[in-house]
């Protein structure tokens, strides 16, 4: 049974970043610090998952520890719940699963009946666009958590400095905080919606740009979801020279370069490998820095070009035209013979 939205929600905190983590998970603590009025929960993936979109896993095991993260982001697991030690911020969960996985198993096993909003993020570089919404574990953590007809909303940062000043991750907690209190409390409309005529869930953008420090902080703008699409993704890296490792990215679309990792190029070397050998190194320039041109008013990639944050509703599910109700099913019967 879900709170009046007058009351504060009770809160489930998930990521598709992992645990707290300077290069790959800068961010989960400290929002996680500016939730603690509410009464919030935390169930994360072990380790880094971006990139996953909805997916889950059926056929392994999923296995979890708990976590005793301290202010540093450091902290002890245990296979067992335990006392806080002296420290302590908390006791959070950490699966060796998908971010849909950690919100599933979260909604229904740990903590069945006792959340009322899912916060996914925030996220290491934005997601906005089609492109990237429709891969991103942050948005799949809130999309399977609206499945489970309970209210989400995925919240991502837009790296858009390299390297980010750490005084921006402050005012960014704060106003991704108060976004999210804002729309928990005027929660929208959506007469297809899963729950109760609501909307499914919302995806918010925040870039971590010099206008945080302000007063007047950044523009909101309510945004609908720029469509667009992506090249190659992939590269061939069967004859790369011995020993000159690949660097892919495996955080998010505009993560900083910090968080690459190299990958042994010396596979050719061995026979049994062949000339068919692909790795994660996608050609982002077009997605990352489009020209305003093709950026249609209105969308979530324009509102983070102008500087201002983004707030999108989305319904959990694939998209489809508007078209007339169906009354009659003759109507939209097929005919014709193939």
């Amino acid at each position: 049974m879900n709170l009046p939205p007058s009351e504060n929600p009770r809160v489930l905190l998930t990521n598709d970043d992992g645990p707290p983590d300077a290069r790959e998970s800068p961010y989960i603590l400290g929002l996680y610090r500016y939730l603690t009025g509410w009464d919030v929960k935390v169930v994360l993936p072990s380790a880094q998952k971006s990139w996953i979109g909805k997916a889950y896993h059926i056929k392994e095991v999923t296995k979890g520890k708990y976590f005793y993260p301290k202010e540093d982001g450091s902290g002890e697991t245990s296979n067992k719940s335990r006392p806080l030690k002296p420290g302590e911020l908390a006791e959070w969960i950490l699966l060796d699963g998908t971010p849909a996985t950690c919100a599933n198993v979260a909604l229904h096993n740990l903590y069945p009946d006792q959340i009322d909003l899912v916060i996914s993020g925030p996220n290491l570089g934005r997601n906005t666009s089609s492109a990237f919404a429709l891969s991103s574990g942050t948005i799949g953590a809130a999309m399977s958590s609206s499945l489970s007809k309970v209210r989400a909303v995925a919240l991502s940062y837009g790296i858009v400095i390299h390297p980010t000043p750490p005084t921006y991750t402050e005012p960014a907690h704060h106003l991704g905080g108060r976004i999210i209190k804002h729309l928990w409390h005027n929660w929208g409309e959506d007469v297809d919606g899963l729950r109760n005529g609501e909307v499914d869930l919302y995806n918010v953008n925040i870039p971590l740009i010099e206008g945080l420090l302000s007063d007047e902080s950044l523009k909101i703008y309510w945004t609908r979801m720029w469509r667009n699409s992506y090249g190659r993704l992939f590269k061939n890296i069967s004859s790369a020279p011995p020993r000159d490792p690949q660097i892919v990215n495996p955080a998010g679309p505009d993560a900083p370069t910090g968080a690459q990792v190299g990958v042994d190029g010396n596979a050719e070397e061995d026979d049994s490998v062949g000339d068919l050998l692909f790795k994660w190194g996608p050609e982002m320039a077009g997605l990352i820095s489009p020209h305003l041109s093709s950026l249609p008013v209105g969308s979530d990639g324009w509102a983070i070009h102008q500087g201002g944050v983004s707030v999108t509703a989305l319904r959990a599910s694939f998209g489809e035209p508007h078209g007339p109700q169906v009354l009659d099913p003759d109507t939209v019967l097929w005919k014709l013979k193939l």
